[in-house]
């Protein structure tokens, strides 16, 4: 790996890291939502006896509207023209009306069906998550635009993953608090509290981008325009939503992302609970106790792991570009998983942690590399098309990660059923179905990181690319700095 020649940050495209903290507080925010809504619902089963299946249903159907609104979002945010900007009112009203909503939903009535809650809750949810969409989707976007510099981009999502990291430190004691019967009278009591603390903590934060951040001028949006535009009718901002959202999903540059972001992500969420099977039966045979507590020593070491894999992906970038950087990380995520075969011992169960650094690298690197990379996808679309669509290509990016979610939760509980696993064996689970939680533990996500290093070797869009269109655009919009700037 030879070093990569690359060119200094001008001063006037460095993001303050006072600007790249207060922008990762979005992060948090999202991360923590995301975790909240997924850890509470236990309560509907254990607190309020409803059947799994309902449960399953409502954590699953009001995510399926996110095909819609998350590009619709995307589109309004690009489309929006404020004295404010396009995306600081929506993060700043979507912060507040979703922590609002979060809030209410959780304040469950007492006494009430099944079926009323199920269509309270269901009703609620989806509510919330157009709030939710109308807050993240702009954030997202508005990391795209802060910076043009090539480098700078990969530090500023290095900041925000980094801090987003750090509402999984939080989300864990969400159950133990809901539960605490020193402080409730019950689990459904718990929730109720828990909401109104997550609630107004996302009041709170969530609005700081909005307030602190500005698009900045040397992003515009899109080439310049005539000044005498008229505004577009109904009929012609849906042609043209259908239109973007058509160019956005053939740009094969963005493609290359999202394949591979979809792999990468499916593949470790597709077998994220095996881990924890093969822990627990192949090497503590059945022990449920003695097994969650080493998974719970993984869980946190690949949470330390991450922060260090994100600072060392962002230094690797910065040596030897993008692409080289991803084929770094994503290499040590499968040697980390491979590792697994020899190291996950009953007779010696500590080296199960062995693996833990190596495979931390994996989303680590992910969600630090690709932000910047689709940033870069925005300049060389905007080249193309004369048009800038962070909204768009952010929006369908991250329901491509959603998507990848509830594809792999779904085939995991298949591949699950096929190694033949049965909770009422407890501990005499047979030598075929260990055989196959190891195999499939291991080869699912193998086989699909290298896939995704197939695609982005595709990827077109080198440091000497992402410069020398980011010129070309100066050039076409009047903004290229004079010599000294």
């Amino acid at each position: 790996m030879s070093t990569h020649v690359h060119q200094e940050t001008l001063p006037q495209d460095k993001v303050p890291i006072s600007k790249r903290i207060i922008y990762g507080f979005g992060a948090f925010i999202n991360n923590m939502l995301g975790a909240a809504i997924g850890g509470m619902m236990i309560v509907f089963n254990l607190g309020l006896g409803m059947n799994p299946a309902l449960v399953g249903l409502l954590s699953s159907l009001p995510r399926l509207t996110d095909a819609i609104t998350d590009p619709l979002m995307g589109y309004i945010s690009d489309n929006t023209r404020t004295k404010w900007g396009r995306r600081r009112p929506f993060i700043f009203f979507g912060a507040i009306l979703a922590g609002l909503i979060f809030a209410l939903i959780w304040q469950l009535p007492d006494g009430k069906s099944e079926q009323f809650y199920f269509w309270y809750f269901l009703a609620g949810s989806m509510i919330f998550y157009l709030a939710y969409t109308m807050f993240a989707t702009p954030w997202v976007a508005l990391g795209y635009e802060l910076t043009p510099d090539y480098h700078e981009r990969t530090r500023l999502m290095a900041t925000q993953n980094f801090m987003g990291q750090l509402a999984y430190f939080v989300a864990p004691w969400f159950l133990w608090f809901m539960q605490n019967d020193q402080l409730f009278d019950n689990m459904i009591e718990g929730a109720g509290w828990l909401a109104i603390i997550i609630g107004a903590f996302t009041i709170c934060v969530g609005v700081l981008p909005a307030i602190f951040l500005i698009e900045p001028e040397r992003v515009p949006y899109g080439l310049p325009q005539t000044g005498n535009e008229q505004p577009k009718t109904l009929s012609e901002s849906v042609k043209d939503f259908f239109k973007g959202f058509a160019i956005t999903v053939q740009f094969k540059p963005f493609l290359y992302l999202a394949g591979a972001t979809f792999l990468i992500f499916n593949g470790f969420m597709m077998i994220a609970s095996f881990q924890s099977y093969v822990i627990i039966y192949y090497i503590f045979g059945g022990d449920t106790d003695l097994g969650s507590q080493y998974a719970g020593k993984a869980g946190t070491l690949a949470a330390v792991a991450t922060f260090v894999a994100i600072a060392t992906v962002t230094k690797v970038s910065t040596l030897y570009g993008k692409r080289k950087a991803f084929f770094f990380a994503i290499g040590l995520s499968i040697f980390g998983y491979l590792l697994k075969w020899p190291t996950y011992s009953p007779e010696n169960p500590m080296l199960l942690l062995v693996p833990v650094p190596f495979i931390a690298f994996g989303l680590g690197g992910l969600f630090t590399l690709m932000g910047s990379m689709v940033a870069d996808v925005c300049d060389l679309d905007e080249l193309n098309t004369h048009e800038r669509r962070e909204g768009m290509f952010g929006s369908i990016y991250w329901w491509v990660v959603k998507l990848g979610m509830a594809a792999a939760l779904l085939a995991g509980g298949f591949l699950l059923n096929a190694t033949g696993f049965d909770v009422a064996l407890g501990g005499a689970q047979s030598d075929y179905t260990l055989l196959m939680l190891r195999v499939y533990d291991i080869v699912v996500p193998v086989i699909c990181s290298a896939l995704a290093i197939l695609l982005v070797w595709k990827y077109p869009i080198t440091e000497e690319k992402a410069r020398e269109v980011r010129a070309q655009l100066e050039i076409a919009k009047g903004t290229q700095p004079k010599d000294g700037e």
